[in-house]
């Protein structure tokens, strides 16, 4: 039980911690696909000169410090067991449904693409014959979405990403697409999907298409070769959303300074806040680069994770030009996090921080 003395302390701790990465983060919408800017800027000139102002110093490392603060006083006391212990379980009920999350949150942005016109991300067009990229991805999309053939197509999506990537350097601020079509490649379609239906069918006793049967025949050597990595998926999509946010904190806001200042400039968010605007591009940066640090190393995953979604809905609302469907990916992964927990080879599994005690009418969560 936390001594009385020491709840006003967690409970300040907490707050400037949380304040200091949202406010921050109000910032940290995908830089490129809405600022006018077209130069990046220098950034270690930038980030010298902007760390040599002490107030600068004085305010990130005092949100830094609140946010360990909180983390060590979190790991202390221990506080809110039962609450903890409910949520994790009510998470990890969820699980038959992460395939369908995952589908859901790369179908719906691959059939907008197509759509738009545009190649995985908003910044990138493609180079040759755009009206069958368009069909591609618009056709790729709905399979995902309605689950048919999902593993396939998981895999070409995911190949024909890397493979557009050395002639596309840009798909990399949209890197979640690796980490998402992966999970989706080894966990499969889940339910509800076609799949599921036509496998169904296909099994019944006396239906003609069981005599047929040309999809599942045909993928069952892929099925049973994918599904002992299944366990994977909560590392996989854990390390490649850490990627993800580190890449983004560097070379969208620390290293891109001319391109984030415009940002904070075309939306007037000092008025937001009365901080000097590259003190906002250092919170932001730094926010995201630590968050994908957290969520790399499988740190406080589960908060993280929340942290990450609060983040999305305030961009949504700080920055309204920020192309809702380029980040649906990124939402779906967040929230897979709650589902799974870390997975394997993380920092929480080390230190206790995802499991929480024994509830108090005896179950337990649910392990990693």
């Amino acid at each position: 039980m936390m001594p009385y003395s020491a709840k006003p302390i967690a409970r300040v701790l907490v707050a400037l911690g949380v304040v200091s990465v949202v406010c921050s983060e109000v910032a940290a919408a995908h830089v490129r696909f809405v600022t006018n800017a077209e130069q990046a800027g220098e950034g270690l000139t930038f980030l010298a000169d902007a760390l040599a102002d002490p107030v600068n110093v004085a305010v990130l490392g005092g949100g830094g410090l609140a946010t360990l603060g909180a983390l060590g006083v979190y790991l202390r006391v221990r506080p809110l067991q039962r609450d903890v212990a409910v949520f994790r379980n009510v998470m990890t009920g969820y699980r038959d449904l992460l395939p369908w999350l995952l589908r859901l949150g790369f179908g719906l942005p691959l059939v907008g693409a197509g759509f738009a016109g545009y190649f995985f991300n908003p910044i990138v067009e493609p180079v040759a014959a755009p009206g069958l990229v368009r069909l591609f991805q618009i056709g790729l999309g709905f399979a995902l979405l309605f689950g048919i053939a999902t593993r396939v197509a998981a895999i070409v999506g995911v190949l024909v990403y890397l493979l557009a990537l050395v002639s596309q350097p840009l798909l990399l601020y949209s890197f979640e697409w690796v980490p998402g079509l992966v999970a989706i490649a080894l966990i499969g379609s889940g339910r509800p999907s076609a799949d599921e239906v036509l496998q169904k069918v296909a099994a019944a006793e006396g239906t003609v298409y069981g005599r047929i049967d040309p999809v599942h025949r045909a993928a069952s050597w892929l099925n049973r070769n994918a599904d002992p990595y299944e366990r994977f998926v909560p590392t996989i999509i854990r390390v490649g959303m850490g990627l993800s946010f580190v890449f983004l904190g560097l070379f969208e806001k620390l290293l891109a300074p001319e391109m984030a200042l415009s940002v904070v400039e075309q939306y007037d968010l000092t008025a937001l806040a009365p901080f000097p605007a590259e003190l906002w591009v250092l919170g932001a940066g730094f926010a995201e680069l630590g968050l994908g640090l957290a969520i790399l190393s499988g740190f406080f995953t589960r908060i993280s994770a929340l942290t990450a979604l609060s983040v999305f809905v305030l961009t949504l609302f700080g920055i309204p030009d920020d192309p809702v469907l380029a980040h649906i990916g990124l939402f779906s992964l967040a929230s897979a996090l709650l589902i799974t927990g870390a997975g394997a080879y993380a920092l929480d599994n080390h230190i206790g921080a995802d499991k929480p005690a024994m509830a108090h009418d005896g179950a337990t969560p649910a392990d990693e």
